[in-house]
């Protein structure tokens, strides 16, 4: 299996920008397909972004298209998510997720997904108006 720990979360101005970080350790990490999800208290934990296991492959909620962008680096078993242009609605505790490595990005973003998930612990993001 896997551990994973985020990092990087905190406050920032509307606008702003922000650099997740989520660390690996465990399995090899290409063995994983990555996401990040998002949750605020009282809402269902909400798809945000994923990657193939190699990198090559990315997909996004509609609400984040065009201001998150997601990547990973399997030498440092890392993967990132840098937001800009944040929004007060954006301010939720960030989740990193690993499914097994025959996942594409895009079935990462579908609801119901029963098979084996890891998940990291979360960070705050906070988004000020």
């Amino acid at each position: 299996q896997v551990q994973l720990v985020e990092s990087g979360g905190g406050l920032v101005q509307a606008g702003g920008s922000l650099r997740l970080s989520c660390v690996a350790s465990g399995r090899t990490f290409s063995s994983y397909a990555m996401g990040w999800f998002r949750q605020v208290p009282g809402k269902e934990r909400e798809f945000v972004a994923a990657v193939s296991w190699g990198g090559g492959s990315t997909y996004y909620a509609d609400s984040v298209k065009g201001r998150f962008a997601i990547s990973r680096d399997n030498a440092k078993n890392t993967v990132y998510l840098q937001m800009s242009s944040l929004k007060p609605e954006d301010t939720a505790v960030y989740y990193c997720a690993a499914d097994s490595r025959d996942r594409t990005a895009q079935s990462m973003g579908v609801k119901g997904y029963d098979g084996r998930r890891y998940w990291g612990k979360g960070t705050l993001v906070t988004v000020s108006s």
